[in-house]
């Protein structure tokens, strides 16, 4: 399974992505969880130890490596658009409970239209991962889809977009959408969170710009006040019955 999950800030993307890569990994699957957001809370949120959070330096501010990988260390305004990156797994994924985080980040481009050599290793990356055929991969993404070019979403199975039922929520979803579609990404629907009741649904439908809703997660207080996400729990069922229906999708 190769997901990329996407969604407005707040909305809890890094909860599902957590719950999502933990339930992989109950089917027996081999599981990396991309942390491709800035915050960088996806490890607490799979209940990594601090102490080997502490000293993770994001993949995107290592910036010797990058220019190695890129070719651009010894100066020059060209770079290799098909960096080394098969090592970088192995040399800085954390494994915990099963799961291997790799700490990602971002990188801000430096102008419209762009492609900077830093972004250009870590986009390989991705597409590195996504393609290996033994390996499902969740990837945490920040509300944008910065690290998902044409070459790298041939390769993902489907983004999952998350939302919350709020006007805000819904309508990042269906920009979202929109993007995605450009990219030829699948779409299987909008994964709609913190629910409490049909009306919750039926406030947002409208702004959803034709996005159908593919699955509801409830309100669940042992969830929106933990950091990390529980082991258990109607979240996690909820979680766990999305996991078969992606799986029979093929995504």
């Amino acid at each position: 399974m190769k997901l990329a999950i996407a969604g407005k800030g707040g909305v809890g993307k890094t909860t599902l992505s957590a719950a999502l890569a933990r339930s992989l990994r109950k089917r027996g699957e081999r599981v990396v969880a991309i942390d491709a957001d800035p915050n960088n809370c996806l490890g607490r949120a799979l209940g990594v130890p601090e102490d080997a959070l502490g000293g993770v330096t994001p993949l995107s501010e290592m910036k010797d490596l990058l220019a190695e990988r890129a070719g651009t260390s010894e100066g020059g305004s060209f770079f290799n658009i098909a960096p080394k990156v098969e090592d970088l797994l192995d040399r800085f994924g954390i494994e915990h409970a099963g799961v291997n985080l790799l700490v990602m980040g971002t990188v801000d481009e430096p102008g419209a239209g762009c492609v900077c050599p830093e972004s250009a290793v870590l986009k390989a990356l991705v597409r590195h991962l996504v393609g290996l055929p033994d390996l499902s991969v969740i990837m945490d993404m920040e509300a944008g889809l910065e690290h998902l070019g044409r070459g790298t979403a041939q390769h993902v199975g489907a983004l999952l977009i998350v939302s919350q039922p709020t006007p805000a929520g819904a309508r990042t979803a269906a920009r979202l959408a929109r993007l995605a579609r450009g990219l030829h990404l699948r779409i299987p629907g909008v994964v709609m969170n913190a629910v409490t009741s049909p009306a919750d649904l039926d406030r947002v439908r409208d702004l959803l710009d034709g996005l159908e809703i593919v699955a509801t997660l409830p309100r669940d207080e042992s969830v929106a006040g933990a950091e990390v996400v529980p082991e258990s729990g109607a979240y996690v069922e909820a979680v766990d019955r999305l996991c078969g229906q992606l799986a029979e999708w093929g995504a």
